[in-house]
């Protein structure tokens, strides 16, 4: 079963282990990713997630396509959240199934790097000095300009 979509309401981690349980499989990792009350010592109210629904659902397949072709025989699945989220609400839910536990481990992690480096979905925080994007530079505000940008790590 391949499970690789974004969504606008609740995620469920049940439906996700479902994508990648197999009984050939005796390592099965999951990743479950919260909103966190806190970022680079500043506090967050709540996130806001946009994404390129249609392109960011194609590459967590194509990503998943390429972790399967470097490590063999597993299989991967991830629902990602989008829209207003508050404080300890799921994000996103990646998972992976192998048939030992230290591959399983590696490829929900690579799936979950590579997720965060490469699909487009753009996080929102909120705080009490406003909302602001995170990992988003302004090119006036880069190196050499004398502007910093946020300071914010994604």
């Amino acid at each position: 079963m391949s499970l690789f979509e974004i969504r606008d309401r609740e995620l469920s981690v049940l439906e996700v282990v479902a994508a990648v349980t197999r009984p050939e499989a005796g390592g099965l990792a999951l990743f479950v990713g919260t909103v966190r009350r806190e970022n680079a010592g500043q506090p967050v109210t709540r996130l806001e997630y946009q994404a390129y629904a249609s392109m960011a659902e194609k590459e967590m397949a194509r990503i998943a396509q390429e972790i399967e072709q470097e490590l063999g025989d597993v299989r991967l699945a991830v629902l990602h959240r989008v829209g207003s989220l508050e404080v300890g609400e799921v994000a996103v839910i990646c998972a992976a199934s192998t048939a030992h536990r230290a591959e399983a481990f590696h490829a929900c992690r690579l799936l979950i790097d590579r997720i965060k480096a490469d699909v487009p979905i753009w996080k929102r925080e909120h705080g009490p000095s406003g909302p602001y994007w995170v990992g988003w530079e302004d090119a006036r505000c880069g190196p050499g300009t004398g502007h910093a940008g946020h300071g914010h790590d994604q």
